[in-house]
C-alpha cells in the first residue's frame, strides 16, 4: 500500500544553524506515530516542511504521492493540522471561520462540527465572540474542530494540547480516539505530555540532532528494556 507520507533527505537551516539534517521518514496508512523530541529539536520545523508550509533547504517530503509543496485540492482536502499556535482570521467569529472552511472541503461533516461545538463550550454568545477576544485554550479547540470536521485521512497535531487545561485534555484525547483513531486515519502527534501520547499513539519517533534516530513500536521498543516511555525519551536524547 502506497506511504501516506514520504520524507527524504530533508535539510532545513535558519541563518547558520541547521535544524533539520538529512531526516527520512516514512509513514503508511493507519499509523498513530508520536513525534518526540527535546524543545528545540526541530519537530514545528519537520511538520511545517512536511506539508509544504515552509519550503526546505534541500530534500523534500510527498503526501499521498504528491510533492508537498505542490498538493492539489484532492489531496489537501484529505489532511487536517493542528498547529501550535494559531492567530489566523482572529478578526472572525468561531462559526464565521467554520462558514469560511466549510466551503473548501467537500467532506465537511457538519454533525461532527455542532456536537464538538456543544460540547467544548462553543454554545451560545462564545460561538459569535471575535476570535481574538477568546482564551489561548478556546483557540486551540476551535483550531482542534476546524481540523477534524472534514474527517481527514491524514491528522498533523502539534502540541495540540499545549493551551488547554487537565478537562479540554481529556476530551480531546477521548475525540481523538473515538472519532478518528477508529476510522483508521493517519496521525502525526507531537507532544510533550508523554503520558497522553501513551494513550493514543501505537508508534514512536525520536528526532534528535536533526535526523529520526530511534522508531517503531511502543511496545517493541520498551519491551524487555524494563523502562518507561519518560525514560526511553531521555536515554534517546540526551
Amino acid at each position: 500500500m502506497k506511504s501516506v507520507v514520504e520524507i527524504n533527505n530533508l535539510h532545513k537551516a535558519f541563518d547558520k544553524q541547521q535544524v533539520l539534517q538529512g531526516v527520512n521518514w516514512t509513514i503508511e496508512p493507519g499509523k498513530v506515530i508520536g513525534l518526540l523530541g527535546r524543545n528545540g529539536a526541530g519537530k514545528s520545523t519537520l511538520l511545517e516542511c512536511l506539508l509544504g508550509l515552509r519550503e526546505a533547504d534541500s530534500g523534500g517530503s510527498s503526501l499521498f504521492g504528491h510533492p508537498a509543496g505542490a498538493l492539489n485540492d484532492e489531496v489537501r482536502a484529505n489532511i487536517g493540522y493542528v498547529p501550535q499556535k494559531s492567530e489566523v482570521f482572529e478578526w472572525l467569529t468561531p462559526l464565521q471561520l467554520l462558514d469560511y472552511f466549510k466551503a473548501l472541503y467537500p467532506r465537511w461533516n457538519q454533525a461532527k462540527v455542532d456536537g464538538l461545538m456543544q460540547r467544548w463550550g462553543f454554545d451560545g454568545d462564545t460561538a459569535n465572540k471575535q476570535i481574538a477576544k477568546l482564551s489561548g485554550g478556546q483557540k486551540q479547540r476551535l483550531s482542534i474542530i476546524r481540523a477534524l470536521a472534514h474527517d481527514p485521512k491524514l491528522l498533523v497535531l502539534d502540541e495540540p494540547v499545549a493551551s488547554l487545561d487537565p478537562i479540554g485534555r481529556r476530551d480531546f484525547l477521548q475525540e481523538l480516539i473515538s472519532g478518528v483513531i477508529e476510522r483508521d486515519t493517519t496521525v502525526i502527534f507531537s507532544t510533550h505530555i508523554l503520558s497522553d501520547l501513551e494513550r493514543v499513539a501505537l508508534d514512536v519517533a525520536f528526532l534528535q540532532g536533526g535526523k529520526i534516530v530511534l522508531q517503531g513500536a511502543l511496545d517493541e521498543l520498551l519491551e524487555g528494556k524494563n523502562l518507561s516511555l519518560e525514560d526511553l525519551f531521555f536515554e534517546v536524547t540526551k
